[in-house]
């Protein structure tokens, strides 16, 4: 199976890889919010032997003698894998269904934030509001995106289905957007999708070709979820905010960045094709060497650095 760059490279980076943590913000007797870390799945897939935010509680609930077949955690929503932020289980069964039925009215607020690369055309940029309401498909990766006109026309077959997305701009910057969105429909990313059609990529989005990946993670964070008990009646409200450095990224702008590594590997790619199409071994290729960061070039002497940029 192929691994993406940006997992590759997470696997060798990422401190906490594998081991992430979840915090849990509530719980009582139907259910549980929790605040689920970037990297970590929601629940388990066929054939997945990844570490998931259930698994977790799971164990928690274990080594605190609470866990039986009764009372254990049940998925009634989900977070992408690399989306982190504040989302809710069942413990009951009994729970789920009510949850899962009730959802669209026991919800009263679901906002998250969410980094953007800005459009290369000024004649794109978005209004401070507004809502993208165009309909998704999903490729054979199961990776929603929006269809263009042209390929409703030419695939009658093609499976769309709704999607409503509301955003404001929080803050606008020289080179990164940040903003804040909340969903009518809870479909597979479809906020990911619906910015990306705007040519708004999320900062450190592989599947969406940003260009940009600052903090070697998908900016898009689940602030806050409101809601109806649905057993209490009570009101409750939970906010986990995003990360600081996010506001002051967008501020700043990204002038001079770095490629994101999924952008190294699809040159060196190229260059591997490149070279063997022209019969030419590996030490010949240049297209295909990575970008010299400013750390490494500080410890090359200039003939070094020469060789490297012929």
């Amino acid at each position: 199976m192929n691994v993406k760059a940006s997992t590759k490279y997470k696997r060798e980076h990422k401190a906490d890889y594998g081991k992430e943590r979840i915090e849990i913000l509530y719980e009582d007797e139907f259910l549980c919010v929790i605040n689920k870390p970037t990297g970590m799945l929601t629940c388990p897939y066929p054939g997945s032997r990844a570490r998931t935010a259930q698994d977790v509680l799971e164990q928690l609930m274990r080594k605190r003698g609470v866990l039986n077949k009764n009372h254990k955690p049940l998925v009634v929503h989900r977070l992408d894998r690399d989306t982190s932020g504040v989302m809710m289980f069942a413990f009951t069964e009994n729970a789920q269904s009510l949850i899962m039925k009730r959802w669209h009215t026991m919800v009263t607020s679901r906002l998250y934030r969410a980094v953007a690369e800005n459009p290369k055309s000024r004649e794109k940029v978005l209004p401070d509001t507004g809502l993208i309401d165009d309909e998704l498909s999903f490729n054979a990766y199961n990776v929603g995106f929006v269809p263009s006109e042209k390929m409703k026309q030419s695939d009658r077959n093609l499976k769309t289905v709704p999607a409503r997305t509301h955003f404001s701009v929080v803050e606008r910057g020289p080179t990164h957007t940040l903003f804040e969105l909340s969903l009518d429909t809870g479909k597979k990313n479809q906020i990911r999708a619906h910015l990306a059609s705007r040519d708004y990529p999320l900062c450190g989005d592989e599947n969406y070709r940003a260009r940009t990946d600052h903090f070697h993670r998908l900016c898009l964070h689940a602030r806050t979820l409101s809601f109806v008990h649905p057993f209490t009646q009570k009101e409750m409200s939970f906010c986990v905010p995003e990360p600081g450095e996010w506001l002051e990224y967008v501020k700043g702008g990204d002038l001079n960045p770095e490629p994101p590594v999924w952008a190294i590997e699809n040159e060196e790619i190229r260059g591997r094709k490149l070279s063997a199409k022209n019969g030419v071994g590996m030490e010949g290729v240049i297209l295909g060497q990575k970008r010299i960061s400013s750390k490494e070039k500080a410890h090359m002497n200039f003939i070094e650095l020469g060789k490297r940029q012929k």
